[in-house]
């Protein structure tokens, strides 16, 4: 077995590779002026089980191109099995087509991927679960929930309401409800564009509590902040928000620094310079990922990697 990273997220690479034994792989990576990428493989790979971590997070474009140059440099090497572990997979909300004339990009990554020579893929808190199904391959998906429960455990925090900021995520809100033991609320929204959010109304009773928003990315921050206001209207006391994946551009940091949100917890699932004026608490999920690298590499079941105090995440 050999792990190796592309630029997207090398410091949680090393993190893997530290939580089971061993080093990362020599490849070196290099752009060309006119912004071409070269990859070389520095160390034989043929007959290997590889693993290449590369999320596909900003910039989006660049580290899937990079990923599948990666890709075809080992699979042209004679590597045995390639399995690209996405810890954020990009494209993951272009998941349908809910217009006339657009495309389902997903969908299209999932063949690009397939085409370029990956085995198996290794991902975690897809936007929409139904992305696994794009694949003619094995997905492993993880959730970060377990990680993110023991941070939460800890806490130890009294009249908690686990909330859902839209429609859409009340699957994942219930799952921590559960799991929490906590009671749930859901924010009812009304997207303007595609970075405005105007929130409507709280379902649920929350006055007097502390409330813990869950959402599986963000970017921008407006569907989160928006909530957190409400809530706070509606007589939360505290509002914490829970993201698997917080890309967090410009405009986000700045509605952060503004918003009701007492704490953003999120993991390292994507790399993220240090942002003043925002309390971030980032969990690492190197373990996680670790082990479910080691099961992959030996052919045994991940499926307990899905279940935590007696229940499952899904």
């Amino acid at each position: 077995m050999k792990v190796f990273s592309g630029t997207a997220n090398e410091p949680l690479a090393r993190a893997i590779c530290k939580s089971i034994g061993c080093d990362l792989g020599k490849c070196r990576i290099t752009p060309f002026p006119d912004g071409e990428t070269f990859v070389k493989v520095e160390e034989n790979v043929r007959g290997e089980d590889i693993f290449i971590i590369q999320p596909t997070s900003p910039p989006t474009n660049h580290n899937l191109m990079e990923l599948f140059i990666m890709i075809d440099a080992l699979r042209r090497a004679s590597a045995m099995r390639i399995t690209a572990v996405m810890p954020f997979y990009g494209y993951a909300r272009q998941d349908r087509k809910d217009q006339p004339r657009v495309p389902i990009t997903a969908k299209l990554v999932a063949n690009l991927l397939v085409a370029a020579g990956v085995n198996r893929v290794l991902t975690m808190d897809l936007h929409a679960q139904q992305i696994q199904g794009f694949f003619d391959i094995p997905v492993d998906h993880l959730y970060a929930a377990p990680v993110m429960y023991e941070y939460l455990k800890e806490k130890k925090l009294k009249n908690l309401v686990v909330v859902s900021p839209d429609a859409g995520g009340i699957k994942m809100a219930h799952a921590y409800s559960q799991t929490l033991e906590a009671e749930l609320a859901i924010v009812a929204k009304r997207r303007k564009s595609a970075t405005e959010v105007e929130s409507m109304a709280v379902i649920g009773d929350i006055e007097g509590k502390n409330v813990l928003l869950v959402d599986d990315l963000t970017e921008t921050a407006g569907t989160l902040t928006s909530a957190a206001s409400v809530l706070k209207t509606k007589g939360a006391q505290k509002v914490l928000a829970c993201v698997s994946h917080a890309l967090l551009n410009d405009t986000a940091i700045q509605r952060l620094r503004n918003s009701s949100i007492d704490e953003l917890i999120t993991t390292d699932t994507v790399q993220r310079s240090a942002i003043d004026g925002v309390k971030i608490t980032t969990l690492s999920v190197a373990g996680l990922l670790g082990e479910a690298i080691k099961r992959i590499h030996s052919n045994s079941s991940v499926n307990s990697l899905f279940e935590f105090k007696g229940g499952r995440t899904s």
